[in-house]
């Protein structure tokens, strides 16, 4: 009975309340509302700062909008509601006050609405530091952070600093941004919208039809840019232009996108309606700062030096290069009458011209005639030659030096390459080139126009490099006193002039990078002191035959002239040192070869060449770089080239080389003679018949590669070459195992890399076992990368058997790659992890029986929870894997702070990755350096199903999903 009473009492008195309630639920929903509003506000703001708005967040906002649509409900309900049933809704609406007042309390979001944003791809570029342009930097920052400014114009006299200050600006751009990509391109002059369009869609990782015409390539530019939220950078730009002629969308607020632009001319930056920030020169203090910093503090400690100094700096005129470039070239100098002879100088030579342009070149003109040696002045002003921009790869430059004749008088190529090497380090100490990347230089494009200037009047030379020429200059502009020629990089299709040029003192003529088709038979004619010939890039079919009148000529270079199909005889050549015919269409060996005998570079590197006949190489005996392949070309089914060995082993002063040898036998008898006499610089060797390796190919021109296929590896008939870096083991019998063959790793005490692929014999790499060789532990750890292929019978990476406390192998390991092993089921064994503390990769591919990444053993169970660390790891890949139970055991976290990339897909077993992420002081993870996670489109739900080691977790690094299509 009294419970009875209790329910009409409630009932009677929710029947009351109603419009009360009512009432308190309208309220609490405006005070809502307005949390709302205001969250919405701090979304853009955050947004807009480069974040991206957390998962809960947008759930939160997604329950505001379902409780909006209840609440209208509950108001519809009311007016229509029958007076039995008030009593019942009374009971809802005072659920939904609770509700309200819960998603109210949810909507504080003290840790902030957003988190920072994926980093923008690009690439970051080599510089200097700033001295006295950071407000400049600043105020471009200030343009690329704010929405009012889409069009950024940098602009400045040359050498005044606006390309490095937009380097910095770039990788600035790199870490933090809100952009998605970076994009950097030079430009100069002539302006060319295809190259331009070209450069641009490379960047993006992005190919234009070639062959259609430049507005529709435009339209595909446009279309594939307009993807990402991006910041353009076009650096030297001289001439105007329309971004929709290029396929630039125009930055707008709503695209959130950026073009930035440096050129010398003002009306460019304004033709373009940007918002020109001015690159001034530096203070007079900032000047000092920058040469001190340059030329070394310790010329303070000169007596009388300072009032010097300042001259000299003023003399700089504020110009960052100029000011780098002179210091450059007075480093090491401690004596106070060298520095007065050269202030002399340089005072002189400013006052000699007038004009800002030509003050500054006099300035850096003042560097060049300081260089020590006029070979080293002549090596600088070789690379002037070359299209404006142009980068070198060091060894190029050096090659070209050899080529003119520059290094001549030393005994071999490797002393040449020391001797290039040391003028570099000359040439880049004095500024006059300077650093583009790792292996790479350049000449700054106001250091080119010196150097050009230098040369002077009466010298010899004319330099019409990528100025869209379409024909030869006309025959009066081929003096009779020219010396070198180079009109590189134009648009020369066609040699058309009246006369053949009257040239007897040219030594070198460079036409490559041009699309030629046909060179008359009489245009070399009057060229009889030719020394150096360059081709290489063009379009051209056939040789005129007076090429073998040109008894000077010492290097002809024919790289990538793919039409090329045959060459005159080249007997009478009897003077050619240098013959490049990588990438040639040939399929032949040039006739008259064999009469070169004082030929030093030989570049065969072909995919049509069929054979190399016998009684050749053995007649070249002054050869010093040796290489003759056709590899790519057995792709087809084609025969594969093989030199002989005997004739190659009496070729004494060989140095580099890349050859196919038949079989173990040929391979044994040249590695024995080679050790009688020599070492190799680099090389490249090959060993078999049959040489289809797929995707692997090494550069040979670095590193020293020995690649064995399809042969019979016995142990005690291996001779391996000295300085080996690179083995790959293809299809070979006899391999259960890989380094316990003790006389396969006696000689690889420089081993960095291995690829081990389609050897059905191949157990493990390793056995770590009471018959395991000390002598290979060395060679083990020198180990950087290992990859394993298609090795069926493979079920481990190391075998531990009979030893108590196995050695410690592989510990400088950095890449790990294993594909298509399908016998496999665990990948680390966990008791020798702590040897692969320098991996920085892993990736397991396509590995049928995969079960568990880092092995457990049955002593795992009743442990406590452990972790193991990868202090290096940065990309974690796993695919394809459709076994993966665990990366680990269930106990088990992977500390690896560093890891940049995870990419898993169809590893349907997986059910947790124990990836520990770094945690803030709040408690909540955030990975420091984490870029992106990619997984498979159709992997969407396996994602939500997946644990992390933080329950926060993948709220947290849904921002870093990536989805692979």
């Amino acid at each position: 009975m009294d419970k009875i009473v209790e329910k009409v009492e409630n009932y009677v008195d929710h029947y009351r309340k109603l419009e009360e309630d009512l009432n308190e639920l309208e309220s609490e929903w405006q005070v809502l509302k307005r949390r709302k509003t205001d969250v919405n506000s701090r979304i853009q703001v955050e947004v807009h700062s480069g974040q991206v708005v957390k998962e809960e967040v947008k759930g939160w906002l997604e329950d505001v909008r379902k409780m909006e649509q209840d609440i209208q409900d509950v108001k519809e309900r009311a007016i229509t509601v029958p007076y039995y049933k008030r009593a019942s809704l009374d009971e809802d609406v005072h659920k939904k006050i609770e509700e309200v007042k819960r998603i109210q309390e949810r909507g504080n979001f003290k840790g902030g609405l957003g988190i920072e944003r994926a980093p923008a791809c690009g690439i970051e570029i080599p510089t200097e530091n700033l001295e006295g342009e950071i407000s400049t930097k600043d105020e471009i920052w200030e343009h690329l952070m704010g929405n009012k400014v889409g069009m950024i114009g940098v602009c400045g006299i040359g050498g005044v600093g606006k390309t490095t200050i937009m380097k910095h600006v770039n990788n600035d751009l790199l870490t933090g941004s809100r952009f998605q990509k970076v994009i950097w391109v030079t430009v100069s002059y002539p302006l060319n919208v295809f190259e331009l369009q070209k450069k641009i869609a490379g960047k993006m990782k992005e190919t234009l039809p070639e062959d259609e015409e430049v507005m529709m390539r435009a339209a595909a530019l446009m279309e594939i840019m307009r993807r990402v939220r991006f910041v353009l950078i076009l650096d030297d730009v001289w001439e105007r232009f329309t971004l929709s002629d290029v396929g630039i969308p125009e930055p707008t607020v709503q695209n959130g996108c950026k073009v930035i632009i440096t050129s010398r001319s003002t009306d460019v930056c304004s033709y373009l309606d940007c918002k020109i920030v001015k690159v001034q020169p530096l203070s007079q203090e900032e000047s000092l700062t920058l040469f001190l910093n340059q030329v070394g503090h310790d010329v303070l400690q000169i007596s009388g030096l300072e009032k010097i100094l300042q001259i000299i700096v003023k003399e700089c005129a504020g110009l960052p290069l100029a000011i780098v470039v002179i210091a450059g070239s007075m480093k090491g100098v401690d004596d106070i009458k060298v520095w007065r002879n050269a202030l002399t100088e340089l005072q002189e030579c400013v006052k000699s011209v007038k004009g800002s342009e030509d003050e500054i070149f006099m300035r850096l003109k003042f560097s060049f005639d300081r260089l020590p040696d006029e070979k080293i002045k002549n090596c600088f002003l070789y690379c002037s030659l070359f299209r404006e921009d142009y980068s070198f790869q060091r060894e190029e430059l050096i090659e070209g030096w050899i080529d003119e004749g520059l290094m001549d008088g030393l005994r071999s190529r490797e002393a040449a390459y020391d001797k290039g090497h040391a003028f570099l380090d000359v040439l880049e100490k004095n500024s006059l080139l300077e650093k583009h990347f790792e292996t790479s230089i350049k000449m700054h494009d106001v250091v080119r126009d010196m150097a050009i200037r230098s040369i002077g009047p009466g010298v010899g030379y004319m330099v019409k490099t990528g100025m869209k020429l379409t024909n030869v200059p006309n025959e009066h502009e081929w003096a009779r006193d020219l010396n070198k020629v180079s009109l590189t990089a134009n648009d020369i299709s066609k040699i058309s002039i009246g006369l053949p040029p009257k040239c007897p003192t040219l030594s070198t003529l460079i036409l490559s990078n041009n699309p030629l088709k046909e060179i008359p038979e009489s245009f070399f004619e009057d060229m009889s002191q030719l020394k150096v010939l360059d081709l290489s890039r063009t379009r051209v079919k056939t040789l005129p035959s007076s090429i073998s009148k040109l008894k000077y000529l010492s290097a002809l270079r024919l790289k990538g002239c793919e039409k090329l199909k045959c060459l005159p005889s080249l007997e009478k050549l009897v003077a050619l040192k240098k013959l490049d015919l990588e990438w040639v269409g040939i399929e032949v060996v040039p006739q008259g070869m064999e009469m070169l005998v004082g030929l030093e570079y030989l570049n065969l590197w072909s995919t049509k060449l069929k054979e190399f006949p016998t009684g050749i190489l053995s007649k070249l005996s002054s050869l010093q770089y040796l290489v003759v392949t056709n590899i790519r070309g057995t792709n087809q089914g084609g025969p594969i080239v093989m030199i002989n060995s005997e004739e190659v082993a009496k070729l004494r002063k060989l140095e580099i080389m890349q050859c196919n040898v038949e079989d173990m036998q040929d391979f044994n008898y040249l590695m024995r003679e080679f050790k009688n006499f020599q070492s190799f610089i680099v090389y490249e060797l090959r060993v078999g018949t049959k040489m289809d390796l797929g995707m692997d190919y090494y550069n040979p021109k670095h590193k020293c590669v020995l690649i064995i296929s399809e042969c019979d590896i016995r142990e005690e008939c291996i001779v391996l070459p000295d300085k080996l870096r690179h083995l790959r083991i293809h299809k070979c019998k006899n391999l259960r195992s890989s380094f316990n063959k003790t006389a396969l790793l006696e000689n690889a005490t420089e081993l960095g890399g291995c690829i081990i692929s389609d050897c059905e014999e191949t157990e493990y790499v390793v056995e770590l076992d009471s018959s395991f060789s000390s002598s290979c532990k060395p060679v083990l750890d020198k180990l950087e990368k290992l990859c394993l292929w298609d090795l069926p019978r493979l079920w481990a990476l190391v075998r531990v058997e009979g030893v108590a406390t196995p050695p410690r192998v592989f510990s400088n390991l950095k890449t790990l790659y294993i594909r298509k092993c399908s016998g496999m089921r665990k990948l680390l064994p966990l008791e020798l992890l702590q040897a692969f503390q320098n991996l920085e990769m892993i990736e397991v591919d396509g590995c049928e029986q995969m079960e568990e990444i880092i092995a457990s053993s049955d002593s795992d169970a009743s442990s406590d929870k452990f972790s193991f660390t990868f202090p290096k790891l940065s990309h974690l890949k796993l695919q394809w894997l459709p076994q993966l139970k665990s990366i680990c055991n269930a106990k088990g976290v992977m500390v690896c702070d560093s890891i940049k990339s995870i990419l898993i897909r169809k590893c349907p077993e997986l059910k947790r990755i124990p990836v520990q992420l770094h945690l803030l002081d709040n408690g909540q993870p955030s990975p420091p350096h984490l870029k992106e996670i990619y997984i498979n489109e159709e992997d969407k739900e396996w994602w939500e199903s997946v644990e992390w080691d933080h329950p926060n977790a993948k709220n947290i690094l849904q921002p870093f999903l990536q989805i692979l299509w």
